[in-house]
């Protein structure tokens, strides 16, 4: 136990790099919690993740940030939901920051939903606009 309430706090970081609400922080935390706890990810993995290391990526990573991306309402059944993304991020980065990068990652298709999803994840991050 006391080694996923670590892991649930380094994932949580995630929202850290930007400007969230202590309301949004908590969903955050939780939904980062139950997917940790769903997907079976080791505290490596959810760091690198974290900090934008993307080599060496696993199933359950990718299926984390599915998991992941799909509690916070960017993604239903592998598709992504542009407008959310918008609604939620918009504000904290910049609605134009947000539209450039939809335009260059919305499009992306995995073999898979959980790889879809990290892919997604993977480039919204390099646009500074992590999801």
């Amino acid at each position: 136990m006391k080694y996923l309430i670590v892991l649930v706090a380094i994932v949580a970081l995630v929202a850290a790099d930007v400007q969230l609400t202590d309301e949004q922080k908590a969903r955050a935390k939780a939904n980062a919690g139950a997917c940790i706890e769903q997907e079976g990810v080791a505290k490596e993995q959810a760091m690198a993740l974290r900090e934008g290391k993307f080599e060496n990526v696993d199933d359950k990573v990718k299926c984390f940030a599915n998991c992941f991306l799909e509690k916070s309402g960017f993604l239903v059944d592998g598709q992504i939901k542009p407008d959310v993304v918008l609604e939620k991020i918009g504000p904290i980065v910049g609605v134009e920051k947000v539209k450039a990068a939809q335009e260059k990652c919305d499009s992306l298709k995995g073999t898979d939903k959980c790889d879809t999803a990290f892919q997604l994840y993977q480039c919204y991050y390099k646009q500074n606009t992590q999801i």
